[in-house]
């Protein structure tokens, strides 16, 4: 019991102090953060960036645009003929049902 005692006081002070360690290192990574990204050079390299995203959005928006019209294109093509089939297998689930009723009917003769 006195193990045990011991072992928890251990982890309750380990936790405060860790705790008051993590805190203050936290905070020192996030002032280190904040600074790096208010550094002027890294706002320099921000706005570059800012612009050639913005310059190639529409870009990126026709290409997105024209793939998604071929896929859409091509799905609707395959559901075309998929449809045939489809009635096939709508027919091969009407077979299904009867199934049931067959064993039903195999069952009360």
């Amino acid at each position: 019991m006195r193990g045990k005692i011991l072992i928890l006081t251990g982890l309750a002070v380990g936790y405060v102090l860790g705790a008051r360690a993590g805190k203050e290192r936290y905070e020192e990574i996030k002032n280190a953060a904040g600074k790096l990204w208010n550094d002027p050079r890294v706002q320099t390299k921000v706005e570059a960036v800012e612009d050639f995203a913005k310059d190639k959005a529409p870009e990126v928006a026709d290409f997105i645009s024209d793939n998604a019209k071929k896929v859409v294109s091509q799905v609707s093509g395959k559901k075309k003929s998929g449809s045939g089939s489809s009635s096939t297998s709508t027919s091969s689930s009407a077979a299904k049902p009867a199934k049931p009723n067959g064993t039903t009917n195999a069952a009360s003769s």
